[in-house]
């Protein structure tokens, strides 16, 4: 059975945890507070579901979702999420960010300096256009449909440029 790591608990990391463990899949779920934070996310998620450090999501995921907001200062598990795919949930708002004059610039894009901080996973950009609504509404049927096309390309040999 796939599991999938995710790095973040907060709306958008929580829905894709609801979401996965719906339709079966094992998951992973890291905050920056500690994993005894989530006993009340991972009772509700079910026996499908464990709480871990970001290093310890990213080792346990067959892929891994970051959805935490980017930083300039690099604070992902590196060798951990090694030759993984990680699927990106972050959008750069320099409301929240801070000003990244590298992505202001134009010299680079977030998802550049994102596979920059991780060279050796494959990253991709994903759920980046869905707003994170509460909890208790957003509908299932939003990932559903995108986490099982990547179900199947994640464990299905193929050329990354086909």
């Amino acid at each position: 059975m796939t599991t999938i790591g995710i790095i973040g608990a907060g709306e958008v990391g929580s829905q894709i945890a609801r979401a996965a463990t719906a339709i079966g899949y094992k998951v992973v779920i890291a905050n920056s507070r500690g994993a005894e934070t989530l006993k009340g996310l991972v009772a509700e998620l079910g026996p499908r579901a464990w709480a871990a450090t970001a290093a310890g999501a990213a080792e346990a995921g067959d892929f891994v979702v970051v959805a935490v907001p980017l930083k300039l200062a690099n604070d992902m598990p590196v060798e951990q999420l090694a030759g993984k795919i990680v699927l990106d949930t972050n959008n750069y708002m320099p409301w929240r960010d801070g000003q990244f004059p590298v992505i202001d610039s134009g010299e680079k894009t977030v998802h550049e300096l994102r596979q920059e901080q991780l060279p050796t996973s494959k990253v991709a950009k994903a759920f980046t256009h869905i707003q994170a609504p509460p909890s208790s509404s957003w509908p299932s049927r939003l990932v559903l449909p995108t986490v099982m096309r990547f179900r199947f390309r994640a464990t299905t040999p193929k050329p990354w440029n086909s």
